[in-house]
């Protein structure tokens, strides 16, 4: 029971996520998008081959790669997560290794099962179709987008050259689970891990002092 809040919270999280997700792809066609607040908050629906901001890796290879990585940090992430649990970690470092954890099963859904069942939705590789083609090919859904600024980076620019770009990329419940988790892990951190502040504490008072001649 004690591991079910915390569970149960990332499996609310992937829900949600999904729910939209499928609304999404169902009512919104792609590259189709809805307002909500304005010009500057919409609904955009948009599919994300690769990593953050649209980064994608190199061969017909990449994807599967990078689904594989991504499916390994999920599993790494809960066993880390369960372990925190039993022992007994701060509530708020629970809840935030929930929503990355989640977050990250979220999108990993997207990458192994919507090239299969999502017409459309599988990573293009070209002429070449391997047999797991398109299991772990999929592209993850995205829609939040705000549209603060807008433009495309010079050519110059390293792996966004000429790429259009807005202020902020466009993301998923998964990417904001990921992202608010890891932020609340940083801003905390010192009250998540009071052992490691004290051990750094006592280091710096054992070290002798250099006096100024």
């Amino acid at each position: 029971m004690r591991y079910l809040p915390y569970f149960g919270f990332a499996l609310l999280l992937i829900l949600a996520d999904q729910a939209l997700k499928l609304y999404i792809h169902f009512n919104i066609p792609l590259d189709g998008e809805i307002p909500v607040f304005g010009d500057w908050f919409k609904l955009h629906h948009t599919l994300n081959p690769g990593m953050a901001f649209g980064i994608e890796l190199g061969s017909e290879y990449g994807k599967l790669g990078l689904t594989l990585f991504r499916t390994l940090a999920v599993l790494v992430i809960g066993y880390f997560l369960a372990r925190a649990v039993r022992e007994k970690q701060p509530r708020g470092l629970l809840v935030s290794g929930a929503a990355i954890w989640g977050g990250a099963l979220g999108n990993v859904v997207d990458s192994t099962f919507y090239g299969v069942f999502i017409e459309g939705n599988a990573t293009p590789i070209g002429a070449i179709e391997p047999p797991f083609y398109p299991w772990f090919h999929g592209q993850v859904i995205d829609m939040f987008y705000f549209d603060i600024w807008k433009g495309y980076f010079p050519e110059y620019v390293p792996l966004w050259g000429g790429k259009y770009f807005s202020f902020f990329p466009i993301f998923n419940i998964a990417d904001a689970a990921i992202f608010c988790g890891v932020v609340a892990v940083l801003i905390w951190h010192k009250k998540f891990f009071p052992h490691v502040t004290e051990e750094e504490e006592r280091k710096k008072e054992n070290q002798p002092t250099q006096e100024v001649e």
